[in-house]
């Protein structure tokens, strides 16, 4: 049960990571109308960004851990 949570949160963390990554990509980009959130926060998609890749790699080590 444990390597079914740490891969669930890693799969969630990468979804995150991509949707705010996605968002402040094409918000530089100056296609802020067909980007995923609008480009609602440029210091939001980056601490989500921050904040899920920092999890992801939390999870990943945890599941090398269980063996």
């Amino acid at each position: 049960m444990p390597k079914a949570l740490c891969l669930t949160s890693l799969a969630v963390a990468v979804v995150i990571v991509l949707l705010f990554l996605t968002d402040l990509i094409m918000s530089l980009a100056g296609m802020t109308p067909s980007s995923p959130l609008r480009g609602a926060s440029m210091m939001m998609d980056i601490a989500f960004v921050t904040v899920g890749t920092a999890i992801a790699v939390m999870s990943w080590l945890t599941y090398r851990e269980q063996g």
